[in-house]
């Protein structure tokens, strides 16, 4: 099973979900969060804390968001890694609401 990010994240990155990781998955660029599936463990813990359900599991996901499963594989292991809770993108409270949480 896979743990992923999907574009909901996007313009947003909360880390409301890094701080519930039990191992450093996390992996963060300009825009968004991105787990490495080789690192998850699957634990899933983060998943009910993402404010704007960008977060999904590769059994439970919308159709339109599978292509987001191979696209944290293909970054997170390239960019630097998310330990800890860092500011919310600046225009993040909008974006969360344009996506209506």
């Amino acid at each position: 099973m896979t743990t992923f990010v999907t574009d909901n994240c996007k313009g947003c990155r909360f880390t409301d979900c890094v701080t519930v990781c039990p191992v450093e998955c996390f992996h963060y660029d300009d825009d968004m969060l991105y787990i490495d599936p080789d690192v998850c463990i699957d634990c899933s813990a983060c998943i009910p804390e993402c404010p704007v359900q960008a977060i999904y599991e590769d059994a439970d996901y919308p159709e339109d968001k599978e292509e987001w499963i191979a696209i944290n594989a293909e970054k997170a292991p390239n960019l630097p890694v998310c330990d800890s809770q860092m500011d919310p993108l600046p225009g993040a409270e909008e974006r969360k609401a344009e996506l209506g949480f």
